[in-house]
């Protein structure tokens, strides 16, 4: 009888390796474990136990009811702290890698680079029950109008149904980037949602009660204050560990740090200076940082393209690049972790080319202002900080009124401000950052390609080196096309790197697993169905 116990779960255990996923070669020690429990009568209760406590996060922004929806992602990471929650992806990136499948079991390219088959695996379902289909995938995809939507669409001829659980999306060219534009958080396409919901609700219906696929299924959303979330018992990978997750907003920094340290929150995302050392002071309580930063903070002057600003000169681009200090920043506003930089593309990311930062160096300064015909300086409007990183703005906008650019810091809610630079409301200076990840051509493509969402002006030559690099099959001259594109943009400095951004966390004592670093190129939690709490 033990034999035949025996064998039964270790074909049991075969069939879960092979049907659903290679991460779960860790549960053989944890089979054996429950076999020799079972035979012995002493089964451990955890190994039974359904998902239990509630895991908190202070959250930097405010968050934004589109982020429920990934059809309109902003090719930025911070929606993804939803979406890794409420929804899933055909593929997405994973501890396993960048282009992990999910709702999909596995996906083929053909040998000509234009067809791409998934096939959705059979135990993928909806919160609401249904089963994730193809007609699912279709609609995702046609519906899809965030970052990246008119590129991947552009290069897409058809997306096709070939039955219930498998989908072909045809490309018009071989395209190279195809997976890094939809399998990755560069943009939202392959997040999948419900086709009869969606038309049933409407969008704006669906955003208010959204149903999607991933561990976590919506409990409640108060605008501006918090969002509810439950674990999902039939999510196809395994039920989460916590079994509510909440995402409350506290954007004032101060009041994140009380919230950890008075045991309100769990997680407090985003600290920075005197308040992260204090963190890090607290018994029982820990700062964590990225191992890798996916992200760069760089100055955004939209007015460059205007020939009668002074941001078209270069020397004036030049000069505010050696005003600032870049690791008294780095120092002040994350404790010496970030790495000032000369690149726009994170050396994190595939085919980026590193540059150094510029010196700080004043007087340089001052003379290219004077040689571009502003000895006094001159008036740069606002300077619009990236939310919650006021006081890097204040001190950017510091170091520059020291060398005569003067500027006024304008503050804005995260969401709003995200809008008014894709829709090219904003003009001056913009501290601008990603932490979407993929590699350089996607982050190129939002910012300095034509069809960028956040492309103020286009350089003719740039524009003919990203197209010939994006029909590149060769990887090496693929990553020289690239390149020579960073070392133009480097060279007219249309844009002022800062640093790599590391992004800091601060967790408290009843986290056993926060989740940091498992996903390589996400600043987030993730995946949320391993992050846990310790038992009590």
């Amino acid at each position: 009888m033990i034999a035949v116990l025996f064998r039964a779960l270790v074909r049991l255990f075969r069939h879960q390796l092979t049907g659903e996923e290679a991460s779960m070669r860790s549960l053989t020690s944890r089979v054996i474990v429950t076999f020799v429990a079972l035979i012995l009568g002493t089964l451990p209760s955890q190994a039974v136990a359904a998902p239990e406590g509630t895991m908190t996060w202070g959250v930097h922004i405010t968050l934004a009811p589109r982020w429920l929806d990934p059809g309109e992602t902003e090719g930025i990471a911070t929606p993804f702290m939803v979406l890794y929650a409420l929804h899933d992806a055909l593929v997405k990136p994973m501890p396993a890698g960048l282009y992990t499948p999910s709702l999909a079991e596995s996906f083929t390219q053909s040998k000509d680079g234009l067809t791409y088959e998934f096939v959705i695996r059979k135990n993928a379902k909806f919160h609401n029950g249904e089963p994730v289909t193809a007609a699912d995938v279709k609609f995702s995809f046609e519906r899809y109008k965030g970052a990246g939507a008119k590129t991947l669409k552009e290069r897409v001829r058809e997306v096709q149904i070939v039955d219930a659980s498998r989908v072909r999306l045809h490309l018009k060219e071989p395209w190279p980037d195809f997976m890094a534009f939809y399998g990755t958080t560069a943009t939202g396409a392959a997040w999948i949602v419900p086709k009869a919901y969606v038309e049933k609700v409407g969008d704006d219906g669906f955003k208010k009660v959204p149903i999607g696929a991933g561990p976590y299924k919506f409990v409640s959303f108060t605008p501006g204050v918090e969002l509810v979330l439950e674990a999902f018992e039939g999510f196809w990978r395994k039920e989460p560990h916590v079994k509510r997750l909440v995402l409350r907003s506290l954007p004032e920094e101060t009041t994140r740090a009380a919230a950890l340290k008075n045991g309100e929150v769990d997680i407090a995302y985003l600290l920075t200076g005197p308040v992260a050392q204090d963190i890090q002071r607290s018994p029982g309580f820990k700062l964590v940082s990225r191992a890798v930063a996916p992200s760069v903070f760089w100055l955004d002057l939209p007015d460059q393209w205007d020939p009668k600003s002074p941001w078209a000169d270069r020397r004036v681009r030049q000069a505010a690049s050696l005003a600032i200090d870049r690791q008294a920043i780095n120092q002040a506003e994350t404790l010496g972790f970030s790495k000032p930089t000369g690149s726009l593309i994170p050396s994190a990311l595939e085919f980026s080319k590193t540059f150094p930062p510029d010196p700080y160096d004043p007087p340089k300064a001052k003379r290219l202002l004077a040689e571009a015909g502003y000895p006094n300086g001159f008036d740069a409007g606002d300077l619009y900080p990236w939310p919650p990183y006021v006081s890097m703005g204040e001190a950017i906008s510091g170091y520059l009124q020291a060398v005569g650019i003067r500027t006024k810091v304008r503050t804005m809610e995260r969401a709003a401000l995200t809008t008014a630079w894709r829709d090219r409301k904003l003009k001056n200076v913009i501290i601008g950052i990603s932490g979407a990840g993929s590699n350089a051509s996607t982050r190129l493509e939002a910012y300095v390609s034509k069809d960028g969402a956040y492309t103020a002006g286009v350089i003719p030559e740039v524009e003919d080196l990203f197209q010939r690099q994006v029909r590149e099959l060769d990887v090496k001259k693929r990553e020289a096309l690239l390149h020579q594109i960073q070392q133009i943009l480097y060279d007219r400095v249309t844009h002022i790197p800062i640093y790599e951004l590391a992004f800091i966390w601060g967790v408290g004592p009843r986290v056993e697993e926060p989740g940091i670093n498992l996903v390589r190129s996400f600043p987030y939690s993730a995946p949320l169905e391993d992050v846990k709490l310790k038992r009590p």
